[in-house]
């Protein structure tokens, strides 16, 4: 019995032993191998909301603060912080940031699933980007598909699918580009809210009148009416309206533009600052453009 204890023992002490010259190793290598972190990063670490989407361009959110604190990134490049964020960011830096507006995402589209003509069966995969590789699986090759690609990507519950089409709420959005990057046709891109509703051309089709009308119901038939009235706002660009954003503010005035259009790709989105002042205006969805149809490997 005594040389059972003796046994316990002699191997609790090598244990103890081992342990106390495992933690000065662990001590001595801490010491060793320490790097110096730049303060300021720490300190950028603490302003950036943590959510790592990768909307700034950067694998996460550190990978943003040492890219600032070294002077190789904008202030203003995170959209879920926000713009009290961007000011937290120039402050630590000792910088000062012009005014900046926080960049919702759109969508480039207003067609509903009853309002795209030519649409046939699809029994693939389920997924825009599955969808997206077959020839003639809805008449418009530059609308949305309607399976929810950027629906699935969004962890901010800001786009629903309604009848076969994403909204976008921009209240909800923080700006990360996921949907942006989910969505196949490019058809989502990033507008600067300047004011809480913005005026968004709903529509990617860059064909002709007759060939837009052949594919949907409601899409952009090039006319240019809208851009005439605009104030330079809006300039025709393959067929297309494309708003432009710089001159864009709370003050513009486009309900001429809105009367012009024959068919429904002006809209509005968000909440409107003046509700009175713009009675008659149709709701509706996004713009701000870029459609990458072009870019799309097609087989078939």
């Amino acid at each position: 019995m005594e040389s059972i204890l003796g046994t316990i023992l002699f191997a609790a002490g090598i244990l103890f032993v081992l342990a106390i010259i495992m933690a000065l190793i662990l001590g001595w290598a801490n010491i060793a191998f320490h790097v110096e972190t730049d303060p300021k990063v720490d300190a950028l670490n603490e302003a950036l909301p943590g959510a790592n989407c990768g909307g700034c361009g950067y694998v996460g959110c550190n990978e943003y603060a040492v890219a600032v604190a070294e002077g190789k990134a904008e202030l203003t490049l995170c959209g879920p912080g926000g713009a009290s964020c961007v000011q937290e960011i120039a402050g630590i830096m000792g910088q000062e940031v012009k005014e900046t507006w926080p960049f919702k995402a759109v969508v480039h589209c207003a067609a509903k699933r009853d309002q795209r003509l030519k649409q046939q069966p699809y029994e693939g995969e389920k997924t825009c980007a599955a969808a997206n590789l077959v020839p003639g699986v809805q008449g418009c090759t530059y609308g949305c598909l309607g399976y929810g690609d950027c629906f699935n990507v969004c962890d901010y519950g800001a786009i629903d699918m309604v009848e076969g089409l994403a909204i976008i709420n921009p209240e909800k959005c923080t700006g990360c580009k996921a949907c942006v990057s989910a969505c196949p046709r490019g058809i989502i891109t990033m507008v600067p809210f300047k004011t809480t509703e913005v005026m968004v051309v709903a529509c990617s089709n860059k064909d002709k009148g007759p060939l837009v009308k052949d594919v949907c119901s409601i899409g952009c038939i090039g006319c240019s009416a809208c851009a005439k009235p605009s104030d330079g706002l809006l300039t025709m660009v393959d067929n297309i309206p494309v708003m432009d954003y710089d001159k864009f503010g709370k003050d513009s005035d486009l309900s001429k533009s809105i009367e012009k259009c024959p068919r429904e790709s002006l809209v509005y989105i968000g909440e409107p600052e003046k509700k009175e002042e713009l009675k008659g205006a149709p709701e509706r969805i996004e713009a701000d453009f870029e459609t990458t149809i072009d870019k799309t490997d097609w087989w078939g």
